[in-house]
């Protein structure tokens, strides 16, 4: 096995009992990086001299993180370098100072390989220049599909991405690897373009679930130990919404896998999702107009320098009034209060991560069976826009493969600040799989 298929934390073991050099990981993993850039273009730029560099710089250990290659989404500011958002908008930009979570990971000795790409400032569910680690014909997801291809294909150990309603959990579940959703406001945003502020989260993709907590310790200053007893945990189970639409087969997965977190020990908990019929209106009055509200200067005075579909959903913001984005809010207070009694039930909410796996490219629309017909990106936000509405943790992991070899996504998510019971809960499942597999 390469160097580059190592997980955050073998390669930290390694680096840690000087079996492996930051040196010798880094031109691991930019050797992948050149193997695989052409086809799959996870990222918007590598400074392959300067990422040498940097590693042969590092000395004294200074903990997990230490020599591990990062790919940064690129709305995240590193100083001296472009912050593109992927979008022409953006030419010739150059950050100031580092964002909060860059020098954070900076001063954790992690080494920036390069920024990855996302869809047109973090608008939108697919990420159309990069494709899927899994199989390129299929989309990658977005809108971090630069940071979950890279670290699906063994380029980058671990990547950080923002998720406003969804992008870091699609495209991590699209391409087979763990995806994040911090509590709202957790990881400080400061130095990361905003698509929506009160939407808005950063946090970590990785190949494992132990691996997303080591990075979270370092981003909070907080450990997580994980085990592996879920005895007692109350896991809930909706019987509405999460499985309304959806593939059999992604379904199936999901099922099994809450069975074998009963298994675990876990008490599974019939639960009704609250408030169902506004959650899409919802995330869409809150997002919109704040979106466009960020844009508004550049979409007067450089519209076509934006890709269509993007400047179309601005232009839309325009066209919103304040009355209804404080219905969205007053709506967001009340599932807020909802989402609260339903935690008071259990301790973790488990449901698919996405509806289906990755489509083809270019595919825009799915038709389920009873003739429903829904767009691609609405498909891919349903499932996972309520835990940006109301602020809760959400953590999704691989639990499987479609017929057509394409990754299956489970989704866990709770209450506010219990990323602690995630990462052990999500933990947990990851071995039992691994020790199927093995």
């Amino acid at each position: 096995m390469s160097l580059a298929d190592l997980t955050l934390a073998e390669a930290s073991a390694a680096i840690r009992d000087r079996r492996v050099s930051p040196v010798e990981l880094v031109e691991a993993v930019l050797a992948r990086i050149d193997e695989v850039e052409p086809r799959l273009h996870a990222y918007v730029a590598v400074d392959a001299d300067r990422v040498r560099a940097e590693a042969a710089a590092l000395g004294q250990i200074r903990g997990p993180l230490h020599g591990i290659p990062m790919g940064l989404k690129d709305l995240i500011d590193v100083a001296g370098t472009a912050t593109t958002a992927s979008s022409q908008v953006r030419a010739g930009h150059r950050a100031e100072q580092d964002s909060t979570v860059a020098a954070q990971l900076k001063a954790a000795g992690a080494v920036l390989l390069g920024k990855t790409h996302t869809h047109e400032f973090a608008y939108g569910l697919t990420t159309p220049q990069t494709h899927n680690a899994r199989n390129p014909s299929r989309v990658a997801g977005g809108s971090s599909g630069g940071s979950a291809v890279a670290v699906a294909a063994g380029a980058a150990t671990f990547a950080l991405g923002t998720d406003t309603g969804g992008s870091i959990r699609v495209p991590a579940a699209l391409n087979g690897v763990v995806g994040l959703k911090p509590t709202y406001g957790l990881i400080p945003r400061h130095g990361v373009t905003s698509l929506s502020w009160s939407l808005d989260h950063v946090g970590p993709i990785t190949r494992t679930v132990e691996d997303a907590a080591l990075v979270l310790s370092v981003l909070i200053g907080q450990s997580f130990p994980i085990g592996d007893d879920l005895t007692g945990l109350r896991v809930g189970v909706p019987g509405n919404y999460y499985f309304d639409h959806i593939d059999p087969t992604v379904e199936a997965a999901v099922r099994d896998a809450i069975d074998r977190l009963a298994e675990l020990g876990a008490e599974l908990v019939d639960v009704e999702i609250p408030l169902t019929r506004y959650l899409q209106a919802t995330h869409w009055g809150l997002m919109v107009p704040e979106a466009t509200a960020y844009h508004e200067q550049t979409l007067r005075t450089v519209p076509g320098q934006y890709a269509a579909d993007v400047r179309v959903l601005l232009e839309a913001g325009e066209l919103m009034g304040a009355g209804d984005y404080l219905r969205a809010q007053r709506a967001r207070t009340l599932m807020r209060q909802e989402w609260t009694r339903l935690f008071e039930e259990i301790d973790v909410l488990a449901a698919p991560t996405v509806p289906m796996t990755a489509v083809p490219a270019g595919q825009e629309t799915v038709t389920w069976s009873d003739g429903t017909v829904e767009a691609v990106s609405d498909a891919y936000v349903r499932l996972s826009a309520p835990a940006n509405i109301t602020g809760v943790p959400a953590l999704t992991l691989p639990i499987g493969d479609d017929l057509d070899g394409m990754p299956i996504g489970l989704q866990l998510l709770a209450r506010p600040h219990g990323e602690q019971v995630l990462l052990r809960t999500g933990h947990a499942l990851e071995r039992t799989r691994l020790k199927v597999a093995r």
